[in-house]
């Protein structure tokens, strides 16, 4: 049904407010795109790069190719972009397993990390507030300060011989902290180069990336991981993930992948490359519009009187937005709606459920093209006090546009707005 007209002049005056912001995102966007443009230019990208190969995998011309473009625009010494690779925490756990040995500590530089890492730190669901590990390496975890900031004099307090390296969740994950500051890592990594030059500082940049002009890499880390359905897949790329960084830790990483000694030698290409290259190249648009899907609904529902996080003019840095509701009934009515708004199978009704890695039940709502693409437009949320629904992604900021004003016409809307 067509929107109410009251609802768009709702809509286009909350665009108003915030025409100073989108041409900021836009001016990240182009920076973002001009980069790209250039690293494809560079690499010569052609179509005879988007072939498939089989069996190991050996000389994929094409593979070689897109990861020297990631290599470029993360301004990494090297890449390993692998369609074997399946999620964000499988890179992630690559990463940390490849180059930690049972010698070695691992430091949680920004509290207990998302669910699904858990079982990688051998940290028990039961034992939150423990720092033991069964993973055979040390854990080490540091609370973040009331603010929501790193506590640095603490995390240097944690380091002793044995630690290898220092892991920072960039996005808020399941939790209330607000996303890091790129300033604020910029310093923190700084710090610790300064004090721990032989750690490595490791960054899980999951729904960041392109969201800032600068990358982690840029501002000191060592090395980067994430998921090729969130932001650098341009809501095209159907499965994957990428590490990046200094050679020597993306190869160790491609070792757990793989095996120690190929390593990153093997792993076919079995999908067509065109939809790899092309995700990537369209990222820095598409997340610019995410990110102004996000300011939209923050400020929707904040007109509307709900607790809104982040703020719509706050400088963000990943494309989350969470949205507190008062009961579990409300939030799941909101995914629920989310899902009834979607181009895709909206006529399902989402329900709570035990999640493999996760504690509490989860419901996801979102209707994608890639199955549980979180760059596509979706909201998901344990199901547990403070009720929170983390929104987050979307095809274009037209589609984000009227999904969330189906959402909010048909559930919240209120009389003196």
């Amino acid at each position: 049904m067509p929107l109410k007209n009251e609802t768009l002049e709702l809509l286009e005056q909350i665009e108003t407010e915030l025409t100073p912001l989108f041409k900021k995102i836009s001016c990240i966007a182009l920076h973002n795109q001009q980069l790209m443009l250039e690293a494809f230019q560079a690499e010569r990208i052609g179509s005879h790069h988007f072939q498939t190969t089989t069996g190991y995998g050996y000389n994929d011309a094409g593979r070689d190719a897109l990861e020297r473009v990631f290599a470029r625009v993360f301004k990494a010494e090297a890449a390993l972009v692998r369609q074997q690779l399946v999620s964000g925490t499988h890179a992630i756990a690559c990463s940390i397993l490849g180059n930690l040995t049972c010698q070695d500590e691992l430091i949680m530089a920004t509290g207990f990390p998302y669910e699904t890492l858990m079982g990688v730190l051998g940290i028990p669901d039961d034992q939150l507030e423990s720092v033991s590990s069964t993973a055979g390496f040390k854990t080490k975890v540091i609370p973040l300060l009331d603010n929501g900031s790193i506590d640095l004099k603490a995390l240097l307090g944690a380091v002793g011989s044995q630690t290898k390296m220092i892991l920072f969740q960039r996005s808020c994950g399941y939790s209330e902290r607000p996303s890091l500051d790129m300033e604020e890592l910029q310093t923190v990594f700084a710090t610790v180069k300064q004090n721990v030059p032989e750690a490595i500082i490791f960054v899980d940049n999951c729904y960041g990336e392109f969201v800032t002009e600068k990358e982690p890499l840029e501002l000191g880390a060592d090395l980067i991981a994430g998921s090729l359905i969130k932001n650098p897949g341009g809501c095209l790329i159907p499965s994957g993930g990428y590490i990046v960084g200094k050679k020597a830790f993306v190869e160790k990483a491609a070792e757990r992948l793989y095996v120690p000694g190929i390593g990153s030698a093997i792993g076919p290409s079995l999908l067509n490359l065109q939809l790899f290259f092309q995700g990537f190249f369209e990222a820095p648009h598409r997340v610019s519009e995410m990110v102004k899907g996000a300011a939209l609904t923050s400020k929707l529902f904040e007109k509307a009187g709900f607790k809104v996080s982040p703020l719509a003019e706050t400088s963000r840095s990943d494309i989350i937005q969470k949205i507190y509701f008062d009961s579990s009934k409300e939030l799941i009515q909101f995914c629920q709606a989310v899902q009834k708004n979607s181009p895709i199978e909206s006529d399902v009704l989402p329900i709570p459920a035990a999640m493999p890695g996760y504690i509490h039940h989860v419901i996801m709502g979102g209707g994608t093209f890639i199955s549980g693409a979180t760059s596509e437009f979706s909201a998901d949320a344990p199901v547990a006090p403070p009720y929170i629904a983390f929104l987050q992604g979307g095809l274009s900021y037209t589609q984000i546009k009227l999904s969330i004003a189906g959402i909010f016409e048909s559930n919240y809307r209120q009389p003196n707005l």
